[in-house]
């Protein structure tokens, strides 16, 4: 069963940032933060390269599955892959606008058939003992958001569905790109605590837009949870913070550079394996954001971690060029200009 609590705070799946080694840094700096996955499609789950695509640390959770598809069968067959290796929850892409969900006729596609999507959760339910939640939008296109977000509630929740997640915003499938989806629609949050209202024994967390953790606890105030994308990504010493402010509990490191020195000895092991440094650096470059240094931290990361056997030796040297005393928010305003 997944409870409020298990939604209060989580990072959203994003494709091509949040990998195994995306989720085991961030893990680093939170331990109670939910983890997503990418979103792996049920054909590549059922015939891909399984120990490639879904392998995850069990240090990781807890960490969930996002799953593209719209077939029932193949969504449960999926779903019990993915539990039989570990996974402490399943959640159904019903938000994504790509060109690539598009051809499928999945992800936000999905938002005009919630019945197909209410089947899918119940073959899920049925073939998992895990949670099975969906993350979709408010609509797609020229949908009326409050007629097309209550029959998606409705059809996952009389599937059995254990939570929704919701981004508030619109995808238009045509005339923006996925991106642009990120950013142009308009957000609703009004709309999504409506929802919760209508369905108050619902888990249900709020996602889009999110940037702070005062924006999360003051969504907090009326959501069950909230799913933070590209600012814990851009800016992952916000998740430093997510233990001590959201949970109540004290952080498991106590600054970004302790977050690196209790990181080194994953970086380590992965290396050993064959990974490059780069892989594992590039989800690091926003650690020291609005610090004395970061920039050259930055600039020395994307110089030296891609070139053939880097070690942990460039990534220190890369630290050592950041300055331990915080800059004043008016010069960091400044230099984001």
């Amino acid at each position: 069963m997944l409870t409020p609590l298990d939604l209060r705070f989580s990072v959203a799946p994003m494709m091509e940032w949040t990998d195994r080694h995306c989720r085991a840094f961030h893990r680093v700096m939170s331990r109670r933060a939910r983890l997503y996955t990418e979103m792996v499609t049920t054909g590549a789950v059922i015939f891909g390269d399984r120990a490639r695509i879904l392998k995850f640390d069990m240090a990781e959770h807890p960490v969930a599955v996002q799953l593209g598809g719209s077939d029932p069968a193949a969504l449960a067959q999926s779903a019990k892959i993915c539990a039989d290796m570990g996974y402490a929850e399943i959640n159904l892409n019903v938000g994504c606008p790509s060109d690539r969900v598009q051809n499928g006729a999945f992800g936000a596609c999905l938002m005009r058939e919630p019945a197909l999507v209410g089947e899918g959760v119940a073959a899920m339910k049925a073939a998992v003992s895990v949670p099975v939640t969906v993350k979709c939008r408010i609509g797609v296109d020229d949908q009326e958001p409050e007629e097309a977000l209550w029959a998606m509630a409705d059809a996952v929740t009389k599937a059995g569905g254990d939570a929704l997640i919701v981004h508030a915003r619109k995808a238009w499938l045509k005339g923006l790109s996925p991106k642009e989806n990120r950013d142009v629609p308009p957000l609703d949050y009004d709309l999504v605590h409506r929802l919760k209202a209508d369905y108050p024994n619902v888990p249900t967390a709020i996602n889009g837009g999110l940037q702070t953790i005062e924006d999360c606890v003051t969504q907090l105030a009326i959501m069950d949870g909230v799913m933070v994308g590209r600012s814990a990504y851009h800016d992952p010493g916000l998740l430093l913070r997510v233990d001590s402010e959201l949970f109540g509990q004290d952080a498991p490191v106590a600054d970004a550079f302790a977050a690196v020195e209790a990181y080194e000895s994953y970086i380590a092991m992965q290396l050993e394996t064959g990974a490059r440094l780069s892989d594992i650096t590039r989800h690091m470059l926003g650690l020291f954001a609005g610090m004395p240094g970061a920039r050259a931290y930055r600039r020395h990361l994307a110089t030296f971690a891609p070139k053939h056997g880097a070690g942990l030796n460039v990534l220190r040297e890369a630290v050592a060029l950041v300055s331990k005393t915080p800059l004043e928010p008016s010069v960091r305003e400044d230099i984001a200009l």
